[in-house]
């Protein structure tokens, strides 16, 4: 979208730097031609109606069509309507808004990229991660506890202050 619109800008300024240059016949810039934004000739939702119809090399059929396209629009069938239409116009405003199963392709690189780095994590912790450090063990976490509780560390608010030591359980 970027490099679109940069292109698209490009043009409509009328190219690289020529600020400053003086032609004999006027001010800079005054002969150059102004270039539409629209550079090519497909239509978008944001621009809808190109400068250039999008057959400009035309057939003798279409070269007929043409002719008959002066005339009166009465006289024309829905098919050479149609035929008309796409002369001048890529695609229609339907076909512009037309929903892609695009979303289905990424979704499917977007769950095998999840998937695989899932894969990746599993390996890590099962291959290359240490095992758990002895202190985390629940026999040690209790003693640890315990030790904390017979050294009556902060017994106005902390654990101590929740344990009964004559019934040597928590209180209620």
């Amino acid at each position: 979208m970027l490099p679109r619109a940069a292109w698209s800008l490009l043009m409509r300024t009328g190219g690289l730097g020529t600020r400053g240059t003086h032609s004999p016949g006027g001010t800079a810039g005054s002969q150059r031609k102004r270039i539409s934004p629209y550079v090519d000739c497909y239509a978008q939702r944001s621009y809808p109606m190109p400068d250039e119809p999008f057959c400009t090399e035309l057939t003798e059929e279409q070269r007929a069509l043409k002719e008959k396209e002066k005339g009166s629009w009465a006289q024309l069938s829905q098919a050479e309507k149609v035929a008309l239409y796409r002369l001048q116009f890529h695609e229609t405003f339907a076909e512009m808004n037309h929903r892609s199963n695009q979303w289905k392709t990424v979704m499917g690189c977007v769950f095998f990229f999840i998937g695989f780095t899932a894969l990746v994590i599993w390996w890590q912790r099962v291959y290359v991660f240490p095992e758990k450090v002895v202190t985390l063990t629940d026999e040690r976490k209790a003693q640890q506890l315990q030790r904390l509780l017979d050294m009556k560390s902060n017994p106005i608010q902390g654990l101590a202050a929740h344990w009964d030591y004559e019934k040597k359980e928590w209180k209620k």
